[in-house]
């Protein structure tokens, strides 16, 4: 397998460097670390992922293309440039609930062109949401985006391994980072239900043992095929959470 990524969000620089450290000194086979774009922190994602450059070489923050403005040039390119960031992830973005937050009707395909005319050097990834419409839809927006130049892509979390295993047959020969996440309670299964109209298998378990049990086998799938695989721990105990999973 390629790498295994893992998001950390940056709530904070003092508790994003403890969450950095404690996966550096404890946790074996992590390789990247991707940091998302939440308009609520203080820290945007390029800001965080120069924090975690000091702690592993290759970080991908996310970039929201609702955010970028292409009548000018790339707001994050000095400080990418400065901490030798070279890989991002595009994602569209949400609008903001605090609306004096700007926004544009960019979308991710104009962005990953934007990046290669201004940034050639940087690698763009692009999203895949397998919960927002047909698969015969998104795989029209994932051959628009290969278009616009992605080298690669990281899906929403899994929770099926049939239903991953009909998106590998559509993604052969693609660089992808299966996404995984924990969810160990009613209340996030039913976020992910509603939020994200995620339909979960008759064995799912709302439960920590059943989320490492069901990543360790994405992990092993996705070994076989040589791809690579995006843990997200959101709202979990991180360290066992990662224990359990890469242990």
């Amino acid at each position: 397998m390629s790498r295994i990524s893992v998001e950390l969000v940056p709530r904070s620089e003092d508790g994003l460097r403890e969450e950095l450290q404690l996966i550096k000194d404890t946790i074996k086979g992590v390789e990247v670390i991707n940091i998302p774009d939440l308009l609520r922190l203080d820290i945007r994602s390029w800001q965080g992922a120069a924090i975690a450059k000091s702690y592993y070489p290759a970080v991908i923050p996310h970039i929201r293309a609702i955010d970028v403005n292409l009548t000018e040039p790339l707001s994050m390119r000095p400080e990418l440039r400065k901490n030798g960031i070279t890989e991002v992830l595009v994602i569209e973005g949400d609008p903001p609930q605090d609306m004096s937050h700007k926004f544009y009707p960019t979308v991710s395909t104009d962005v990953i062109q934007k990046f290669h005319q201004e940034m050639p050097e940087v690698k763009v990834y692009a999203g895949i949401d397998q919960y927002r419409g047909s698969m015969r839809k998104e795989l029209y927006r994932i051959q628009r985006k290969i278009q616009a130049g992605a080298v690669g892509f990281f899906t929403q979390p899994f929770f099926d391994m049939r239903f991953m295993e009909m998106y590998a047959d559509m993604l052969e020969g693609q660089n992808v980072y299966w996404g995984v996440s924990p969810v160990m309670s009613e209340q996030s299964r039913s976020y992910w239900e509603l939020k994200n109209n995620v339909i979960f298998p008759k064995d799912f378990e709302a439960s920590l043992e059943w989320s490492i049990e069901f990543s360790r086998k994405v992990i092993e799938f996705a070994s076989r095929r040589e791809d690579n695989v995006y843990l997200m721990p959101i709202k979990s105990n991180l360290s066992a959470y990662l224990q359990g999973v890469l242990g």
